[in-house]
């Protein structure tokens, strides 16, 4: 058996440290930084750790929002989801993760599109 998405990022603690450099880089993107503004970088951190945790077939840690209750009502563009998309691709480069599992993680968040965007 291979193994899940969730042991060949690191797990708990290289999703953990990508999901750290993900949030620091989405409040330093001038396009998606307005949308931070207001929030606690390391709630936005453990979040975000737990959410990729989980999604990648790690344990369910998870407890927040889905996709389309956190973004309802917050009228994304497609300009900043692209900008998430990209800070993603750069975090997962730092990170020296695998093309395949780069591949894998931006299949799986692009899939997500449609409960983020004009929501």
């Amino acid at each position: 058996m291979s193994e899940s998405l969730y042991e060949r990022l690191g797990r708990t603690e290289g999703i953990t440290k990508i999901a750290s450099d993900l949030v620091d880089l989405h409040v330093s993107n001038p396009v998606i930084a307005p949308r931070f503004t207001d929030s606690c970088r390391e709630v936005l951190k453990k979040g975000a750790s737990a959410f990729f945790i989980a999604g990648t077939g790690g344990p369910q840690l998870y407890e927040g929002k889905d996709m389309l209750e956190t973004h309802r009502g917050m009228n994304i563009s497609e300009r900043e989801f692209i900008a998430t998309l990209d800070d993603v691709l750069k975090t997962l480069e730092k990170n020296n993760v695998a093309q395949r599992e780069q591949e894998e993680v931006l299949f799986v968040l692009y899939g997500m599109k449609s409960d983020i965007v004009f929501v």
